[in-house]
């Protein structure tokens, strides 16, 4: 009889059990997303809006900008797509490209100017928000940027010419990289306004681009070599060369002195012929000053003798300048 009682009181705890669980599961499925969250605003002609979700708030944004950029990316296909030119039934592929490349590329630029409308927590690190950005607002925040970015350019580029012609060429080279994204911002500020013409920063790219290949095609190099360094000379004159710096004899202020002396010591270890070589590399400019140096360290192994343990340091030290590029190698940056 109490077996009975039990297993009945068994039954009955499970059933109150389940049902309490049936119904929080319930109520968690009965907790409604927000509104604007299944409905958001559309992007108009004016205003971006865009969703965003993430562990918190802040991650919530980050991913609701980057889909803004992406909606941006969209705008910018459809106004190309609309002035694709169609010669003898074939669609120009030229302008194909530069849309996925102007779609890939606009992801990048940095939206500063937007405004936070909503925001919810659905759960334990789960977070949605709702931004928007004034079109126009962003348009004036691009180009504060664009003018900001310029005047530092030409400062640098004013400091440049006190320097020695291979820091030029290293500046120019820095300058290049800092505004290789801007072509795609004035894309997408001439999608934000249409009436926007920004040929005055293309100009100015042009401008740098050209003092930096003309500057280059106008340095020259030679490299001396003492006698424990001879075989270091053909990787250090390919990495130069693939630089586009001609090798050759020279003089004058665009001419630069390569002089390349090292410390070789011999010694064995566990079966293997080492190489040790302390190595010295001075950049001279025309008047003999030095504008650059760098000192290496390089061991080499063989079990083939000393000649070819030799042979290794200079196999490592051209895997050196095809990784890190001839400029790290000798102390400058090209």
């Amino acid at each position: 009889m109490m077996r009975y009682f039990f297993i009945l009181f068994l039954t009955a705890a499970s059933l109150l059990f389940f049902g309490c669980a049936s119904k929080e599961v319930e109520s968690v499925q009965k907790k409604e997303l927000p509104s604007w969250y299944l409905n958001p605003p559309k992007t108009t002609q004016t205003t971006l809006y865009a969703l965003g979700e993430g562990e918190d708030t802040q991650e919530a944004i980050k991913n609701a900008l980057n889909m803004m950029a992406s909606t941006l990316s969209v705008s910018i296909s459809s106004q190309f797509d609309s002035k694709k030119v169609v010669q003898e039934g074939l669609v120009n592929t030229h302008q194909s490209t530069v849309v996925s490349t102007t779609q890939s590329d606009v992801k990048k630029i940095r939206i500063s100017s937007y405004e936070l409308i909503e925001s919810h927590k659905l759960g334990f690190k789960n977070y949605i928000v709702l931004i928007k950005s004034q079109k126009q607002k962003l348009f004036e925040s691009l180009k504060s940027e664009l003018e900001q970015k310029f005047a530092l350019v030409d400062s640098h580029i004013a400091s440049l010419s006190l320097h020695h012609a291979l820091h030029r060429l290293g500046g120019y080279k820095k300058i290049k990289d800092e505004i290789k994204d801007v072509p795609d911002t004035l894309v997408v500020m001439n999608v934000l306004n249409g009436l926007y013409d920004g040929r005055e920063y293309i100009q100015k790219i042009q401008r740098v681009n050209s003092s930096y290949e003309k500057l280059l095609s106008s340095i020259s190099v030679e490299i001396e070599c003492d006698s424990d360094s001879k075989g270091f000379k053909p990787p250090i004159k390919e990495g130069f060369s693939t630089k586009g710096v001609r090798i050759k004899d020279g003089k004058g202020s665009l001419h630069f002195r390569v002089v390349v002396k090292s410390d070789a010591q011999k010694a064995s270890s566990y079966g293997f012929t080492l190489a040790r070589f302390a190595i010295d590399i001075s950049v001279k400019d025309y008047k003999g000053s030095i504008v650059a140096s760098n000192k290496l360290n390089i061991v080499g192994h063989s079990t083939q003798g000393y000649e070819v343990a030799k042979e290794d340091v200079a196999i490592k030290l051209d895997k050196m300048i095809k990784k890190e590029g001839i400029e790290k190698i000798i102390g400058l940056d090209l």
